[in-house]
């Protein structure tokens, strides 16, 4: 007997074992079609708010072991703590409920920002109460607190802050959008709508502020990477990577707040690259903690004292910044 099969059925191929549909490149492609249109349209609250959440739980785990380190010398230094746990709960409050995205996260996000200001000025103050304080510099910079590190767990409290004025991608604005002019005629029957960032914001028009983050963001982590491996004397080659790119995404971030080409090329590719550097980054943090005497046998201490474990993350979400400034659309004129 002949067996006859089908068209739709031979449209299925084997891959790696699974049964998967010919058109599944397509539906791929589609989806990113559709994630990319969401970032441009400014309706990607949910997932922003949880990557604001994981981003506060790495940089608060990142702060946690650097304050033990200085035994928690001063009270000061439980907030950052208490607060990158408020703010990794709060963004997955947000990205469960548009509610809490609007309302508990904003309000995590500015404290969490203003104690990270706080922090920022109490490094430098550490620094400048080391012997020889400012006079000596580089050595004190090394030796003292990092220098940045309170202002690269602000990056999280930032996203928490845009992502709170965002809109859900399941929602759809019906509003009828009021007068621009305060003293139009029809703001007797609409209330006058003010034109203002927020609004950028919700629609998705705030590349140049995010390809500013990314420049600092990069410059911040840049910085941090250079003194971190001038303390191994640059042991590695591999070391080298994140001072050698975090100047190029500086530039890159800089061109794109000025010109909309370089926010579609150089900043993507930058991105990418400071993205893969600074995962790559993190393996090499994870394995060098590893390679201490005791291992996981010790792996509290090996954390504590070894390369820091989360660093190379902070790193790479000044990637992430890139390449998502580089989807969205130009502030209005």
């Amino acid at each position: 007997m002949e067996s006859h099969v089908n068209d739709d059925e031979v449209s299925e191929t084997v891959r790696s074992g699974e049964i998967v549909p010919s058109d599944g490149v397509e539906e791929l492609k589609r989806r990113a079609d559709d994630a990319a249109h969401a970032v441009r349209e400014g309706r990607f609250q949910r997932w922003l708010s949880l990557v604001a959440g994981v981003a506060s739980a790495v940089s608060g785990l990142e702060v946690a072991y650097e304050h033990y380190r200085g035994g928690y010398s001063r009270r000061v230094m439980y907030t950052p703590v208490a607060l990158s746990a408020a703010l990794a709960v709060a963004g997955c409050a947000g990205f469960v409920s548009g509610r809490a995205a609007r309302t508990v996260l904003p309000i995590v996000s500015l404290i969490t920002a203003v104690d990270c200001t706080l922090g920022f000025y109490f490094h430098v103050r550490g620094i400048g109460r080391k012997p020889g304080g400012w006079r000596l510099p580089v050595t004190n910079i090394i030796m003292g607190p990092p220098i940045f590190a309170p202002l690269l767990f602000g990056v999280s409290a930032y996203l928490g802050l845009i992502a709170s004025q965002l809109r859900r991608h399941e929602t759809t604005d019906r509003r009828i959008p009021g007068p621009g002019h305060a003293e139009h005629l029809l703001t007797a029957l609409v209330p006058h709508e003010v034109i203002d960032w927020s609004q950028d914001v919700r629609e998705g028009r705030f590349q140049r502020q995010l390809a500013l983050a990314t420049m600092l963001a990069a410059g911040m982590s840049g910085f941090e990477a250079w003194y971190s491996h001038y303390k191994g004397n640059f042991r590695y080659a591999s070391q080298w990577t994140p001072v050698v790119v975090a100047p190029l995404l500086v530039l890159a971030g800089a061109g794109a707040t000025v010109r909309p080409r370089t926010a579609h090329t150089w900043l993507p590719v930058m991105s990418a690259v400071a993205l893969i550097d600074g995962s790559a980054g993190f393996y090499f943090h994870v394995r060098g903690v590893l390679r201490r005497p005791g291992g996981t046998a010790k792996l509290f201490y090996n954390v504590i004292y070894g390369p820091p474990i989360f660093a190379p993350l902070l790193f790479a979400a000044s990637g992430f910044l890139g390449i998502l400034a580089s989807l969205l659309r130009r502030e209005a004129p």
